[in-house]
């Protein structure tokens, strides 16, 4: 019997699992997955035997509609983190793809378009 105390509970969840995901990666490649970007499945999961079962979940969940990163996140029950490696180690698959969210300072401002409608109405 080992009466030394341990460093972690029963509660800490599983310790390895998370660094096996990711092969050891902390970070995701420098392509930048925002929360918001929706992810797209390119291919049927069942066309690569070689992918693992969280990245075979993304293309699943991904195939029925395109979800966002932080919703892939919750439903994989994933960290942010583990997450987004997968999601950029399937972009680099050709298994997804990535739309981002179109930044606020890329939308017209209400005076310009209104500016537009004005111009089509005096044709």
């Amino acid at each position: 019997m080992n009466d030394r105390p341990s460093w972690y509970d029963e509660q800490a969840g599983p310790l390895v699992r998370l660094y096996a995901l990711t092969r050891g990666r902390a970070r995701p490649s420098p392509v930048l997955l925002d929360l918001l970007s929706l992810v797209t499945a390119e291919n049927d999961p069942s066309r690569d035997p070689m992918l693992s079962p969280e990245q075979a979940a993304v293309l699943t969940l991904c195939r029925i509609r395109p979800r966002s990163v932080a919703d892939l996140a919750a439903d994989l029950d994933l960290p942010l983190g583990v997450t987004r490696v997968i999601l950029t180690d399937l972009l680099d698959y050709g298994h997804i793809r990535v739309t981002r969210p179109v930044r606020p300072v890329d939308i017209p401002d209400e005076r310009l378009l209104q500016e537009v409608i004005n111009g089509l109405r005096a044709l």
